[in-house]
């Protein structure tokens, strides 16, 4: 084996670890998922009344930042009407082939999620409005004068979809799910008891000062916080240590070079640029991906949205604009930005 083959095994075999571990700390059950009071309640409304009905339940839109637990919910709701389901994304639905293979296929109850629904193909987006409303499957067979329609009855289903830019979806679509629940960012006291819970998992041990301190840093999101004690862990146990206390805590955010904020390398970087390079703002949103070297895209789904959530930057008509708090957070002078 060469050591080229070595590496692309161990690779893989990292990737894979590291999905059996992000399984392994998903919520099990409904009263295991952490936060999201509101969208829980109302959730829990329909999923009773769907079952008291004997029905299938409505079909349903979440939509958020990534890593907020979309996927996680639509698992659970699934397991709320004891119902299976089958997952696919939106990038994979490249036909309509593709999707008439997968809604014929349903049995009666079943669950149906697609992730990343706003990458659906507008042609694809079309055959699931009879679909989602009368569980009928319309197929163009043949092309020019000799095409025919034909109708697919399908299994009564319900259908949610995830999304990260609701924008992206067209009304038509929008208007047929039954309820559509944005998930916010996390607190840091609820971050606290997922990373409480994960560390059990993971069987390690975490002192509540550590717990704090992981929170604060984790970007008001799950999947970071487990990321950042998934690396406490390695942390302690290639120093040879037994728990992880605050010291751990500060120590493998240094190596990760993450601040006390959350923000990473890249987040201050993008700061700085906007400061000292456009004395604050504001500047226009192609203008500073030019000066970042970074896609618009970029942009607004990476940076913008953690930093303005903690008031750091805003966005106004004029361009992008730095706060006093990302000022303030840098060190940096407001007299003295302009270089």
């Amino acid at each position: 084996m060469t050591f080229v083959n070595a590496f692309q095994i161990s690779k893989m075999e990292k990737k894979l670890e590291d999905q059996n571990l992000e399984s392994m700390l998903r919520p099990k059950c409904w009263d295991d998922y952490v936060g999201q009071e509101n969208v829980k309640r109302n959730l829990r409304l329909i999923i009773d009344a769907a079952k008291q009905r004997n029905e299938t339940c409505d079909h349903l839109l979440l939509y958020g930042q990534a890593g907020l637990g979309k996927t996680t919910l639509a698992y659970l709701i699934a397991k709320e009407m004891k119902a299976n389901i089958k997952t696919t994304a939106g990038p994979a639905l490249e036909k309509t082939g593709d999707l008439a293979a997968i809604l014929s296929n349903l049995e009666p109850f079943e669950i149906l999620f697609i992730d990343e629904a706003h990458r659906i193909n507008k042609t694809i987006e079309e055959s699931l409005y009879p679909a989602m409303e009368t569980q009928k499957l319309h197929l163009i067979i043949g092309k020019g004068p000799s095409a025919r329609t034909i109708s697919l009855d399908l299994a009564s289903f319900t259908l949610i979809a995830a999304t990260t830019k609701i924008n992206l979806l067209s009304s038509p679509l929008r208007s047929r799910f039954g309820g559509t629940f944005k998930l916010d960012y996390y607190n840091p006291s609820d971050l606290e008891k997922i990373i409480r819970r994960s560390a059990k998992i993971l069987k390690a041990e975490i002192t509540e000062k550590a717990a704090k301190k992981l929170a604060q840093s984790s970007r008001f999101t799950p999947r970071v916080a487990n990321r950042l004690l998934k690396r406490c862990r390695d942390y302690i146990q290639v120093n040879s240590r037994s728990i992880i206390d605050e010291k751990a805590v500060q120590e493998t955010l240094t190596l990760l070079e993450i601040d006390e904020k959350g923000l990473e390398k890249t987040d201050r970087y993008f700061l700085e640029v906007l400061i000292k390079k456009f004395n604050g703002g504001p500047v226009g949103l192609k203008t500073l991906g030019a000066a970042l070297n970074e896609e618009i895209e970029t942009i607004e789904e990476v940076y913008e949205p953690f930093l303005m959530s903690l008031g750091m930057l805003k966005r106004t008509p004029a361009g992008r604009l730095a706060t006093p708090l990302a000022y303030e957070h840098l060190k940096i002078n407001r007299c003295s930005a302009l270089i």
